[in-house]
Formats: C-alpha cells, sequence, structure tokens
C-alpha cells in the first residue's frame, strides 16, 4: 500500500536575492510540486537543518565562484521523502524514508572522478544550498542517489551537522596518513567542524591538540577528548607549545578547520618529519603561504580534503548513530538565522547551529 503526503503550495523560506544582501525570510515560496520532479529526483520535507560556514560564505558570495541567486542556502538537512519523480528507476530509498541531504547533492556518477570515489570533484556535481536551493525551507528538491539515510533511533537534529561537518571531518583523518597514537592538531578545534574532528580523531585513536580561543571552546574540547589545548589569542608561540607538547619531534599531522590562512602558514613549522597538512577550512581569499625549502627538507605532505563521497557520509553517519561521536549543538527557529551568521562572522559559535523547522 503506498503512502501519500499532502504536500502545501507555499513553504516557508530563508532567501538571499544579492551576493551579500539581506537575507529574507519569505513565508509563501513556491514548493515544487511532485508531478513536477524529473526522474531521480525526491521532495523532502525537512525537520532540520544545521548552519554551516560555508552558508555564510554562499549568502555573502566571496568565494572565487558566485553561487546561483537567488538563492535559498543550507546542506545539512533531515527529514522525509514525501514524493519521488516519476519513472525513477531502482531508487533506493522509498516514500517515509527519514534521509539526510548534503553539499554534495549530485553528481554524473561515471566520470573518473566519480569512478575512483571523488565524487565531490565531479565536473557535473550539483552543490545544496550554492548550485541549487538548499536546505533553508520546509521542502526541498534532491536527488535519490545521493541522500544519505539516517539510522532509526538517531535524532535528526544530532544527525544534521554530521552530513557536512562531520563528513567533511571524518573523510580528512581518514586520509590523514595517521596510525594510533600519532598526534594531530586541529586548528578551529572548537567550532562546528573541529569539536567533530576531534572526536573522530578520538574514534582513530590519535592524540588531539586543540587550538581555538576562548574558555567555553576550551571547556569543550577539553571534554571531548583534547589531550592538550592552546588559546591561539593568549599563545606567545604556538608553533613551540606543539613543539613541546610533542617532545619537540612535532606533531604527525594537522587538521585545519579554520577559515583562516595562519592556521595553515603555522602547520608546516610544528609538523614533523614526514608529517600531513590536512586543508578543510575554506577561506574566501587567503593563500597558503609556507616555507618550500622546509615542506621539501621535511618530507611535508599538503593536500586539499574536499568534503566528502556518499560512503564516507553513511561512516560517519554510523559512527555518530553509535555514540561515539556527539554533535555539540543548539536549536534555533529558521527566522534566527540572520543572528546565526553574525555569530559566525564574529566567532563567538561554540559547536554548532540546527535550525528546527516546527520552530516558526
Amino acid at each position: 500500500m503506498s503512502t501519500e503526503y499532502i504536500i502545501p503550495q507555499t513553504q516557508i523560506a530563508a532567501v538571499i536575492e544579492e551576493a551579500g544582501g539581506e537575507l529574507k525570510i519569505k513565508k509563501d515560496h513556491p514548493v515544487k510540486r511532485p508531478e513536477e520532479l524529473a526522474p531521480g529526483e525526491c521532495l523532502v520535507k525537512l525537520e532540520c537543518s544545521g548552519a554551516c560556514h560555508s552558508d555564510l560564505h554562499a549568502a555573502l558570495g566571496d568565494w572565487p565562484v558566485p553561487p546561483r541567486l537567488p538563492l535559498i542556502g543550507g546542506h545539512e538537512g533531515v527529514g522525509i521523502v514525501v514524493a519521488i519523480g516519476r519513472n525513477t528507476v531502482d531508487s533506493p530509498v522509498k516514500l517515509g524514508d527519514r534521509v539526510g541531504i548534503k553539499w554534495i547533492a549530485n553528481s554524473c556518477l561515471n566520470c573518473e572522478q566519480c569512478r575512483k570515489g571523488r565524487e565531490q570533484n565531479c565536473a557535473k556535481a550539483l552543490y545544496s544550498g550554492y548550485a541549487i536551493d538548499g536546505t533553508f525551507q520546509e521542502y526541498v528538491v534532491s536527488y535519490v542517489n545521493y541522500v544519505t539515510p539516517i539510522p532509526e533511533g538517531f535524532p535528526s537534529d544530532a544527525a544534521a551537522s554530521v552530513l557536512c561537518a562531520g563528513v567533511t571531518v571524518y573523510r580528512a583523518i581518514k586520509n590523514s596518513q595517521t596510525n594510533p597514537g600519532d598526534w594531530i592538531v586541529i586548528p578551529g578545534a572548537g567550532g562546528g567542524l573541529g569539536h567533530l574532528a576531534v572526536q573522530y580523531a578520538r574514534v582513530r585513536g590519535l592524540r588531539v591538540i586543540a587550538i581555538d580561543t576562548g574558555v567555553e571552546k576550551k571547556n569543550l574540547c577539553l571534554k571531548l577528548g583534547a589531550e592538550k589545548w592552546i588559546d591561539f589569542k593568549e599563545s606567545k608561540d604556538t608553533v613551540k607549545q606543539v613543539l613541546d607538547a610533542t617532545d619537540g619531534l612535532g606533531a604527525h599531522s594537522a587538521l585545519v578547520a579554520a577559515s583562516s590562512s595562519q592556521g595553515y602558514e603555522q602547520a608546516v613549522e610544528y609538523l614533523r618529519p614526514g608529517g600531513v597538512l590536512m586543508c578543510n577550512g575554506l577561506p574566501g581569499s587567503a593563500t597558503l603561504s609556507a616555507s618550500i625549502f622546509f615542506t621539501v627538507f621535511k618530507s611535508i605532505t599538503i593536500c586539499g580534503s574536499y568534503v566528502g563521497n556518499r560512503q564516507d557520509a553513511i561512516e560517519a553517519i554510523d559512527i555518530a548513530a553509535r555514540g561515539l561521536v556527539n554533535v555539540h549543538f543548539v536549536n534555533r527557529p529558521l527566522a534566527d538565522l540572520k543572528d546565526v551568521y553574525d555569530g559566525m562572522m564574529n566567532g563567538t559559535i561554540a559547536g554548532r547551529v540546527v535550525l528546527d523547522m516546527a520552530k516558526q
């Protein structure tokens, strides 16, 4: 017996009409009709959406590649599949399934990048909340092959931020060439990506040095398992503190979750020979400046790591659903999104903000 859902004609949505322009909460934004869905598309009624720093960049339009405008941002949504496009073949999801929506909304699945598990680098990839409308609305169009199943019993608001922040740092740690007992430094450790990186690193058996600023972020990082804390605003020599914490040898890896160039520049100095710098944070216009001599002399690997593929998402969600990683978040209504962006710009948000679509 098929399930049918009553889908309204309009919805509440947060819309940006021009780069850097005013964020408008519209109460009469149209909902795409089920009969208008293309094969492979699905309509998801959202329960919640995480708010990511990338969403702020989309709103400001300060990345080298501008977003599509007007735009509904957001790419960390969790909700129920309420419609699937006609003539969709072999859909992995069905009506009533609870799924997650990620930054990568779709890819061709057939090019070299997709075949090698780098779907996020597909030339035809679509990005939620950037190239297509995202999750800052009540109903969102996505793709059946790319939504991520959410395990039963895992709360939607707890799952939301794993879909981007969690997947992004999880993949970077997987590829960081580290082993249990190795040291990893995480600049930006108290933020949305960083506090999850601390936990995924601990799951992997790594020893964590957390770099950030403020008492609240310090307490959060230490609570989550970081062995060492460095406040970059109070430190007179961050590089020396990392070296001192690692018996003068330096860290095996650094995962930079901060959106500033300083975290990248210092990493080459405190990494030990053979160390790996995982570049995760995406500043709008900053450049990476590092000593070529010491990068070569110390055999340092500098590796860009851009979100994750579908398998990374399933693995990251599974680890969190089993209680090994917990998102530190607060619930806010969609109407508070502008205030959330202000908090991101001021660096005052510890952990993550999840927007509850039931709170209007």
